[in-house]
């Protein structure tokens, strides 16, 4: 299971999910362009050291990502038409989340296996990417038995 980012707008977000990824085993897929230069230093403080025990691999733009990709590509979005507790996941789905700004174009929308949402209590709009990514991660996992890598030593 990886995490891919649709052109990220904010650095800290990114540092989050990487933390994320890390702790939770997975790979991140980055769509550029993204809205800070790599390396940021509010990614890299989010991040802290964990950024370094991630599977990056950054693409120049939607195309790339989708001539590369290796697994079914579930998008959460608030446009989603599935609740994420009717979702079952495969072990190689690739986790689409949006640009915190604008989220992805219709041609993304149509492009992926399947769209997810994380409900939530009425009158709100959505929860952070970051949360998103935890939370859809966390049930992917769940799901297949928590398959964990063995930890790495973090210095």
């Amino acid at each position: 299971m990886r995490i891919a980012l649709y052109e990220p707008d904010i650095a800290g977000n990114v540092g989050t999910i990487l933390r994320t990824a890390a702790c939770f085993g997975l790979g991140v897929d980055l769509i550029e362009p993204m809205g800070f230069p790599w390396g940021d230093r509010s990614m890299a403080r989010a991040g802290m050291d964990y950024a370094r025990e991630v599977d990056i691999v950054r693409h120049v733009d939607w195309d790339a990502f989708r001539a590369a990709a290796r697994g079914r590509v579930v998008l959460a979005t608030t446009r989603g038409a599935t609740d994420l507790p009717q979702v079952r996941f495969d072990a190689s789905d690739i986790l689409l989340f949006g640009s915190e700004s604008s989220g992805v174009p219709d041609h993304v929308h149509d492009a992926v296996y399947v769209r997810v949402r994380v409900p939530m209590r009425a009158g709100f709009r959505s929860l952070n990417v970051a949360a998103s990514a935890a939370i859809m991660a966390a049930e992917g996992l769940r799901q297949h038995g928590w398959p964990l890598p063995p930890a790495a030593i973090i210095r």
